[in-house]
Parts: structure tokens; C-alpha cells; sequence
């Protein structure tokens, strides 16, 4: 036996590995510089046909329940006027909004909110009260 040792000879290893790191570098993602916002563009005359289609329900314990300015007695009869309102409208506008006193319970909102699901008001936004 003779006593030389078996070595591995690393140097391609390296290089392989450099190549790698450049092409790595190279189709990594660059950090964007800045950021592109779209500003939406001030409304024109058209702000009354705008508030015309816009269908907020209200719902309060001391007034109960009201379509825009429609008072609504019962779920029931919010219902009926949501029909009358949402029926004919194109899909693209059928928004709903609810907006409700703090002091309200959850259910009763939820409860709300399933009756302005069923009248077909697709999507639906819930407002915070004091934002008019």
C-alpha cells in the first residue's frame, strides 16, 4: 500500500457555484424604486344620478329600519322595498350599504345584512355611523 491520500480537487466546484450565484443576481427581482398610485378623477356634474342609485339601509333602535329615506317597519318590508329598488338595475349596480348605531347587537345586523343578501344586493359595504 502506498501512502498517498485521495483529494478532491474543488476548484470546478467553485466555479459552478459562482456561475450560479451570477445568474442568480441576475433574474432575482429588482426592488422597486417607486410606487404608482391612481388617483381617482373628481366626479363630474353627474353627483345627483350618482346619489340616486346609491341604496343605504339604516338601521337604528330608535328609528328601526330605513331604505335611503324610506322607513321600513319590519325585515319584511325592507325586503319588499329592496326588491322594488334592486329589481331592473343592471349587476353592476345592485351595491348596497348598511350602516347601523354602535350600540347595536351583532345578530341584529346579521340579520340585516341576510335580508339585503336575499333581495339580491351584491356586494354589500357596511359604513361606520358619522361618516356622511
Amino acid at each position: 500500500m502506498s501512502g498517498t491520500k485521495p483529494n478532491i480537487n474543488v476548484t470546478p466546484l467553485i466555479d459552478v457555484l459562482l456561475v450560479l450565484l451570477i445568474i442568480f443576481m441576475v433574474i432575482s427581482p429588482v426592488k422597486p424604486h417607486k410606487y404608482e398610485t391612481k388617483v381617482p378623477e373628481k366626479p363630474k356634474d353627474n353627483l345627483q344620478i350618482v346619489e340616486d342609485l346609491t341604496l343605504v339601509v339604516s338601521v337604528s333602535h330608535e328609528q328601526g329600519y330605513r331604505l335611503n329615506q324610506t322607513k321600513a317597519e319590519t325585515l319584511v318590508e325592507l325586503n319588499s322595498l329592496l326588491h322594488q329598488a334592486l329589481d331592473g338595475r343592471p349587476t353592476d349596480r345592485k351595491t348596497v350599504f348598511i350602516k347601523g348605531t354602535p350600540t347595536l347587537r351583532y345578530s341584529e345586523i346579521t340579520k340585516v345584512i341576510d335580508t339585503v343578501k336575499e333581495s339580491g344586493a351584491a356586494p354589500i359595504g357596511l359604513q361606520l355611523e358619522g361618516l356622511d
